[in-house]
């Protein structure tokens, strides 16, 4: 217990890691990008004018924790600016030009939005009595900063509601900025949601966080420097503000596939859409203020069915269908505004930007399903599929932040799973022993380093990273191989028009240069928000934290009291698993561990350790204290810094 870490999927603490030591980009590379930036019209004003429209103020400065720690510099991407550099694909510096106009911005009558706050956006509501909030940011700090924002240019308002979209933590991780608990309570305050949301929004990632978090890193270039050869975006926003984390349980969920609801005076029709963008989510409709929220549904850029960090594979055809259904919502609408990225005005404009989104997603989905029914592979059919001209040449259905080819291989898992249905990938190697083997068939690295060096000149960096990959996972220790994989991770970063792309490229880059984070999850973070999750989900948790092969033929009964909650668990292994039954202590127990619910969290999250479970004068043991610190020490610690693209450090 003592060991278990819950992490969420997207929220680390920054950590300092020595500067990318980069390099230019290519004559391959430049050519690529000059041939992209030609098969596409990067000088269309449009979007540009839309980012814009209606900006109040910008801000400045920086966002700083409570410690003075830095978690937001508004200056950080002032270098986006003019013609694209060589190291950046056309197509993503101008996406990231348009995330880049950040500030207090009037959407339409009565609506406003801060952008570039945090990786989403806040938006406020005028109603009758104060503002309703929709969506509260990633932190306490964003969300408090953007609020104190709003309120500088707009009036000290209060705050009469808040509504969560979805149950990702950077649209509701801020809210303790927004509002206290205390005052939400005593004030009536509805917080309105969807169906499930509590559950998903403590559930998601505490399994398999620690993993997902590591790999987060990757897709959002968490510590890449914000430089032209480093972090320009992350598709669907700036940087994620990595400050602390809390929840309110919702005092009003959205159960019907449509509910029409008047909050603080102001009318809204709410639409569920779960199992799309997130397992619980809605959208909803303003009729008297002729405008509509499509939260996560649409962005100004297609969306991940599979987030490159990991997650539970989501429904192409069934995202498709509610933004058909959403067409149907659109009469009146003469402005639609989302939670990522800019909105889209006149109701023409709004119908056409879902049509291109719903006919994106059904054209990825059935080609590849014919192409799964004719036989071919998930690698065979991300390199066979390409959008058609009418869909590929609309700047808002383009992969900045998710990408088609890695869609077409999630839809494939969706189906048939990562199998392609060759007997030789039933029982394949280990990367690592595979590699030797292949370091050995070919003749040994220096044989591979070399004829890596020829295809990393000619460009064919794909074939280089294939090639290299082999020798270092062989040999961590090989640095000229390490070297030049770096590099090409860099090519193909520069190269890269997905923001996630170029950012796991080139942190894998730095991975090679400098080894994996010294530091993973800052857990004290989590407190106010893990404080609401159910102790269910923490006990999953550390079930799957056994240590398997050093639980067999181990019997341990412990009893877990949580005395200020009135609940109580037993928890037992047999054939080397872990159950758990909320009951009654049981007298056959080794061990009865009476603590509070906040000691708990401490010993979950790895802030208080054996030595405290069993010695604290704030836990009771009554029983084996022997048999209990055998019991906790078969719980795997999980700092979630190992290396994922060396190896190392697991």
């Amino acid at each position: 217990m003592a060991a278990v870490i819950i992490s969420l999927a997207l929220y680390f603490t920054r950590h300092t890691v020595p500067a990318n030591s980069t390099t230019a980009a290519t004559v391959s590379t430049v050519q690529s990008n000059s041939i992209f930036a030609n098969s596409l019209k990067l000088d269309d004003p449009v979007d540009f004018d839309d980012a814009r429209r209606g900006l109040i103020a910008s801000p400045s400065g920086k966002i700083l924790s409570a410690s003075g720690a830095l978690l937001h510099d508004f200056e950080a991407y002032k270098f986006i600016t003019g013609a694209a550099p060589d190291s950046v694909n056309p197509s993503l510096w101008r996406h990231a030009r348009l995330n880049a106009e950040i500030g207090l911005f009037k959407v339409s009558e009565h609506i406003y939005q801060l952008r570039g706050f945090d990786l989403a956006n806040m938006t406020i509501i005028e109603g009758k009595s104060g503002w309703i909030i929709v969506d509260t940011l990633t932190s306490s700090e964003s969300a408090a900063a953007a609020l104190a924002f709003a309120r500088q240019h707009l009036g000290n308002q209060a705050v009469s509601a808040i509504i969560f979209t979805h149950s990702h933590i950077d649209h509701f991780g801020g809210v303790l900025g927004v509002i206290s608990a205390a005052d939400a309570h005593a004030r009536h305050i509805p917080i309105i949601a969807p169906q499930g949301f509590m559950q998903e929004a403590t559930s998601e990632n505490i399994l398999v966080g620690t993993a997902m978090g590591r790999r987060s890193a990757y897709q959002f270039g968490r510590d890449l420097p914000h430089t032209v050869t480093g972090n320009v975006d992350t598709g669907l926003g700036k940087d994620v503000v990595y400050g602390r984390f809390g929840i309110l349980p919702p005092t009003q969920l959205i159960s019907q596939p449509s509910e029409d609801v008047l909050v603080d005076g102001v009318r809204i029709v709410f639409h569920n859409v779960p199992g799309a963008e997130a397992p619980a989510e809605l959208t909803f409709s303003l009729p008297e203020l002729n405008a509509f929220c499509g939260a996560e549904l649409v962005n100004q850029t297609m969306h991940n069915l599979l987030p490159i960090r990991g997650a539970k594979v989501r429904d192409a055809l069934g995202w498709s269908a509610y933004l058909d259904q959403s067409i149907d919502q659109m009469s009146g609408m003469q402005v639609m505004f989302s939670q990522h990225t800019w909105p889209v005005w006149g109701n023409e404009r709004i119908i056409s930007m879902l049509k291109l989104h719903r006919d994106s997603y059904k054209y990825m989905h059935d080609q590849t399903v014919r192409l799964i029914n004719a036989g071919y592979t998930p690698l065979e059919i991300a390199d066979m599929i390409k959008l058609p001209a009418s869909l590929a040449n609309q700047f808002g259905a383009r992969g900045y932040y998710g990408d088609l080819r890695h869609n077409v291989k999630a839809i494939y898992q969706f189906y048939l799973g990562a199998y392609d249905g060759n007997p030789a990938e039933l029982n394949p190697l280990p990367p690592v022993e595979a590699s030797r083997h292949y370091l050995e068939l070919m003749g040994g690295a220096d044989k591979v380093l070399a004829a890596a060096k020829i295809a990393f000149d000619k460009g064919e960096y794909r074939w280089t990273a294939e090639l290299l990959n082999h020798a270092v996972l062989a040999d961590a220790g090989n640095k000229p191989a390490s070297e030049l994989l770096a590099k090409t991770y860099e090519q193909l970063g520069y190269q890269s028009e997905s923001a996630t792309w170029r950012n796991s490229y080139l942190t894998a880059s730095s991975e090679l240069r400098n080894g994996p984070p010294t530091k993973g999850v800052s857990r004290a973070d989590f407190a106010e928000m893990l404080m609401q999750t159910p102790t269910e989900r923490f006990l999953e948790a550390m079930a799957a934290a056994l240590n398997g092969p050093d639980a067999e033929g181990k019997n341990y009964r412990i009893n877990l009291v949580l005395s200020d909650q009135n609940e109580s668990y037993v928890l037992w292994i047999e054939n080397a698993v872990l159950h758990f039954r909320k009951s009654a202590a049981s007298k056959e127990a080794n061990a009865t561990l009476t603590l509070t619910r906040a000691m708990f969290i401490k010993m979950m999250t790895g802030q208080a350790g054996i030595k405290d479970a069993v010695f604290s004068n704030e836990i009771k043991v009554d029983g084996s204290k022997l048999d209990l610190i055998g019991f906790l020490s078969l719980i795997d610690k999980q700092p979630g810094t190992f290396g994922v693209v060396t190896r190392g450090g697991k």
